[in-house]
C-alpha cells in the first residue's frame, strides 16, 4: 500500500477522528485509525463501537491496500511535519513508513482485519438543512444529563411530527432539573422511523456539531437497525442509539398562564451573572421576585455577603417570589438570540417556563428550588 497526499488534507482527516477514538484503550485496535487507499482516494475510519466516522480524501494512490495505526501518534506526527506532500507506505508486519521532505517516521500498526466493520446505513431521502440542525443541537445539548445512572437522559430525544400537513422535527433534552425543547419545520416528510422517536448519545451529538461546521448546507440522515447516521458525499458519521425510553416531556411543560413577563435578555443575563457571584457555590441559588413591571434578583452567602439588583420589565401578573439555580437560567439565556424573552411563572412553587419572544417552538423549563 502506498499513496501521496497533501499534508493539510491528511491532517484534516486525522483531526476529525480524534474525538471519537477510544481513550481508555480497553481494546487496542480502537485506539487506531483504519487507513485505506483505492481509486485515488484515501478513506479514514475510526470508531469506539458507539460512534464511528468514515471520510474520503483525494490522494495519488500508487498501490491499493489498508492498515491501522495509532490515531493519536499519527496525528501528532503529521501536525508537526513541514507543509509538503506526504509519502505514506505500508511495509511487511504492519509497519508504516511516513516520508515528508527530509523527515522519515516508522510506526508499528495492527492488522486491518481486526478493525470493526463499519455498519451499512440505508439512507432514504431524509435531507435536513445544516443550519436548522446546528441550531437545534445548540439549544438542547447543554441540558443533557451527565449522570450515567440515568442513561435514558444522557442524550437528545429526536422525533418527527406532522400536524396539519406541516412536517416538524423535535429535539428534547433534560437532566431532571431543566428541560429544553425546540421544533423546526421541515420541507420534506421524514421516514416513519422518525415518528417513533429515539435518543442519540451526547458524544455522538457533539461529533455531529463539529462536522456541521465544515459540512455543506444540506446533509442526509439515515437510520438502520439501532444506528443513526448523518452524511454528505465524502463523510459519514454513525452512532448507536441509546436503548431506553425517554420521559413523557409534554407532562413537564407548564401551560402559559397570565403571569408572563417580557424581559430584555441581555439585561437579565448579565444581572444573573453578577448576582450569582455571591450565591452558594454549590446550589448557585438566586431568588426572583416579580411584581408590576419589576424583577428583583437577590442572593446571599454567609461566607461572602449578599447582593440585590432590580430590572425594569413588562409585567402585570401576580406578585411572585421563587428560587432558581442561576447557572441553569444563564445557560438557557445564552442560546437565545432574540432581544426579549417571555418568562412565565404559575406561582411560588411551580416550574418556570422561558421562551424567546415570538418563538413558541423553543421552550425551556426550569425546576424551582428552596432558598
Amino acid at each position: 500500500m502506498q499513496f501521496f497526499i497533501s499534508k493539510n488534507v491528511f491532517l484534516d482527516g486525522l483531526m476529525k477522528v480524534q474525538g471519537i477514538i477510544e481513550k481508555k484503550h480497553t481494546i487496542p485496535i480502537l485506539a487506531n485509525v483504519l487507513i485505506e487507499s483505492k481509486n485515488n482516494e484515501v478513506i479514514i475510519t475510526a470508531t469506539d463501537l458507539e460512534v464511528g466516522l468514515k471520510a474520503k480524501y483525494k490522494a495519488n494512490v500508487v498501490e491499493e491496500g489498508k492498515i491501522t495505526v495509532s490515531a493519536k501518534k499519527m496525528y501528532e506526527i503529521i501536525k508537526e511535519l513541514p507543509d509538503k506532500e506526504i509519502n505514506f507506505n505500508s511495509k511487511s508486519n504492519f509497519w508504516v513508513e511516513i516520508k515528508c521532505h527530509k523527515s522519515i517516521f516508522n510506526l508499528v500498526g495492527l492488522s486491518p482485519e481486526e478493525f470493526p466493520k463499519f455498519p451499512d446505513i440505508l439512507s432514504e431521502n431524509n435531507n435536513i438543512d445544516n443550519s436548522n440542525l446546528s441550531e437545534m443541537i445548540e439549544k438542547t445539548l447543554f441540558s443533557v444529563s451527565n449522570d450515567e445512572t440515568k442513561f435514558n437522559l444522557t442524550g437528545i430525544y429526536i422525533k418527527s411530527n406532522t400536524i396539519d400537513n406541516i412536517n416538524k422535527l423535535v429535539f428534547v433534552s433534560t437532566d431532571g432539573h431543566r428541560l429544553s425543547l425546540i421544533q423546526r419545520t421541515l420541507e420534506n416528510k421524514l421516514e416513519d422511523k422518525y415518528s417513533e422517536g429515539f435518543i442519540l448519545p451526547k458524544k455522538g451529538i457533539i461529533e455531529i456539531k463539529k462536522l456541521l461546521e465544515v459540512m455543506d448546507k444540506n446533509i442526509t440522515m439515515g437510520i438502520s437497525d439501532n444506528n443513526f447516521s448523518i452524511s454528505n458525499e465524502k463523510t459519514t458519521l454513525i452512532m448507536r442509539m441509546i436503548d431506553g425510553d425517554f420521559p413523557d416531556y409534554k407532562r413537564v411543560i407548564p401551560d402559559k398562564g397570565k403571569n408572563s413577563a417580557v424581559i430584555n435578555k441581555d439585561l437579565f443575563l448579565h444581572a444573573l451573572k453578577r448576582i450569582s457571584v455571591l450565591s452558594s457555590e454549590k446550589s448557585k441559588g438566586v431568588k426572583i421576585n416579580l411584581k408590576r413591571d419589576s424583577l428583583i434578583l437577590t442572593s446571599s452567602n454567609p461566607d461572602l455577603g449578599d447582593a440585590k439588583e432590580e430590572i425594569d420589565i413588562i409585567y402585570d401578573g401576580d406578585e411572585i417570589s421563587i428560587g432558581f439555580n442561576a447557572k441553569y437560567i444563564i445557560e438557557i439565556l445564552q442560546v437565545i438570540k432574540t432581544e426579549n424573552i417571555i418568562f412565565n411563572l404559575k406561582d411560588n412553587i411551580s416550574p418556570g417556563r422561558i421562551n424567546p419572544e415570538g418563538d413558541e417552538d423553543h421552550i425551556s423549563v426550569i425546576m424551582p428550588m428552596r432558598l
